[in-house]
Formats: C-alpha cells, sequence, structure tokens
C-alpha cells in the first residue's frame, strides 16, 4: 500500500519576531511544497530518502522499525533530528510505526532548501498527518516556534495567524490586493539561522505590550489596504518598528538605498527572501547586483491565494 501526503511552504509578510509573542501576523502558503510517500515494504526496516527539487537524494537513512535505531544515515545531524521527529510522533500515537513489515518513504521538495520556504515545516506536517497527530504539538516538541509555518502548510489561502494563551488561532483572508502585479520576492543568496535571530530578538529588552499591539494593528490594516501608497506606508512602519527592536537597520538602508521603491525583510532579518515593491523594470535593479532569483507575488502564492 503507498499514501501520499503534501504540504504548503510558507511566506511571513508581517509579525516577524513579534509573532511569537502573540503579535497577528500575515502570512501566505506558497505554490511550493513538500510531498511525502509512504509504502509499504517487507523488509523490516524504514528507509528513508529525501530529494529535492532536482530529484537528487540529499539525504537517506535506514532505521530498525521498533526503536528507530539508526542503521546507515548520509548525515548524521539530519538523521539525529529525523529520529527526533519520529520517536516524537510515535509518542503522540503509539500505534504509529507499529507495522512489523517495513516502509520506504520519499520526500520531494519543489524549491531549493535554502530559499527558507519551510523544509522543516512541511516536513513535519506531512510526518504528523502520517502519523495522525497534531502537528503544532510536533513543531513545538521537536523545534520550538509560532507555528505559523505549520498553519501555511494546512491552509490554501492567506491567513491571519495569532497565538493566543499559547495556542494558535488561524483565519483564512481574502488578500488579493488589486496592487498584487507591483509585489515582487527576492532572494537574498543566503539562509539566516531561524534560531539564532529568535535568540537574539528574545535578549532584547522593550515593552512587548506595546510592539504586540503596533505589529498587530500593522498587519491588520495590511490586510486592508486599498491603494498600493497605503500598503508601502504599512511597510515602512512595520521596518521602522522592527529596526528599533532589533538595533538593527532595515534591510533597505543596509543594502539597497538606491532602489526607489520599498523593500520589506521576511523572516529572519538578512537573509531568505525580501517582499519588494515595484515594476518588472525595476528588477534589473537586483539583477545587476547578483540577486537573480526574483518572483513575482502571483507565481510564489498558492494557486488559491486569493481565497476564500
Amino acid at each position: 500500500m503507498q499514501r501520499t501526503f503534501y504540504s504548503n511552504g510558507k511566506l511571513l509578510l508581517s509579525g516577524e519576531y513579534a509573532i511569537l509573542d502573540g503579535a497577528m501576523g500575515l502570512a501566505i502558503p506558497t505554490k511550493y511544497g513538500q510531498s511525502l510517500e509512504v509504502t509499504e515494504t517487507s523488509s523490516g526496516l524504514l528507509d528513508w530518502k529525501s530529494f529535492d527539487e532536482n530529484d537528487h537524494v540529499w539525504f537517506e537513512g535506514t532505521y530498525a522499525l521498533d526503536n528507530l535505531a539508526e542503521i546507515s544515515s548520509s548525515d548524521k545531524s539530519i538523521s539525529a533530528t529525523l529520529i527526533q521527529l519520529l520517536t516524537e510522533a510515535k509518542a503522540q500515537n503509539p500505534n504509529f510505526l507499529k507495522n512489523p513489515t517495513g516502509y520506504v518513504v520519499a520526500t520531494k521538495l519543489s524549491f531549493p532548501r535554502a530559499w527558507g520556504l519551510g523544509s522543516s515545516s512541511t516536513l513535519i506536517n506531512n510526518i504528523a498527518q502520517w502519523a495522525e497527530v497534531n502537528a503544532y504539538q510536533l513543531l513545538q516538541k521537536a523545534f520550538g516556534g509560532s507555528g505559523y509555518d505549520i498553519a501555511c502548510a494546512k491552509h490554501n489561502a492567506p491567513i491571519l495567524y495569532q497565538l493566543i494563551d499559547k495556542q494558535p488561532k488561524v483565519k483564512e483572508v481574502a488578500f488579493d490586493p488589486e496592487f498584487k502585479d507591483s509585489l515582487y520576492f527576492v532572494y537574498l543568496n543566503q539562509k539566516k539561522s531561524s534560531k539564532e535571530a529568535i535568540a537574539a530578538y528574545q535578549k532584547r529588552h522593550f515593552d512587548k505590550k506595546t510592539l504586540i499591539s503596533k505589529v498587530s494593528s500593522i498587519t491588520k490594516t495590511m490586510v486592508e489596504a486599498k491603494t498600493l501608497d497605503e500598503f508601502e506606508s504599512l511597510i515602512n512602519l512595520h521596518e521602522e518598528t522592527l529596526s528599533n527592536i532589533l538595533g538593527l537597520p532595515p534591510i533597505k538602508d543596509n543594502l539597497f538605498p538606491d532602489f526607489p521603491g520599498t523593500i520589506k525583510s521576511l523572516g529572519a532579518w538578512g537573509g531568505d527572501f525580501m517582499l519588494v515593491v515595484g515594476n518588472e523594470k525595476n528588477m534589473a535593479y537586483f539583477m545587476s547586483k547578483g540577486y537573480k532569483t526574483i518572483i513575482p507575488y502571483i507565481q510564489m502564492g498558492h494557486p488559491s491565494i486569493g481565497l476564500p
């Protein structure tokens, strides 16, 4: 018997850092994601292979089914993380992996791992579907984080996400602005460690209630923005607000001061993708500086992006 599971990638448009403390964030599921295919075998083992967007194997491992002991792997660190996830899934559902005959598992990304679109969150959500356990709990036990990426993995429309009393609250929204053709995602050619960025944020001293209130207000207004000018003003306000908290200059001031449009960091500041307001002609500016991965909003978002 063969079963296949799929999860969407993610991009957080507002609320980075502050979403951990309960601020409301606007996030979109991407058309890029990850699948997990499970085939039952008679080997008595769990054979795992992970494929990248070019169908190249980037990780493989073999494990004993009864205790998930590693028999072999191509990367000890990745293997340890996988064992941790599967062990936690078994703890939540003792019937998981009880089949004594064996499994072959193949995961397949549709985006480069370095893009930061959720290679971990899509894996966690896929394992949770397979094991029939709570993906948010699996995330917390394994890695921690706000969980917005898990929500994107599950939803096919833009979402408002907020932790209330540490519990995820998700609302699908119709974020499909008339000015969407002016929105682009530009990859910064480097992946930032979310764990390190979060740790640095948590060491800062500031009024959390004020930050949560301000970021949540910006997020709500972003969803309702009718004009590009209004949206750009909100982006600039968000950048200024986080800049003051983090003690870091906004990415436009730091790297692209002569760019005529508006730029917003996404996720850990200084890595992964940034949101750029401009037109196709403006994108030549980034190409000339070596930033070759430029994806329009309408191509990055899930095909159902304008729903509900």
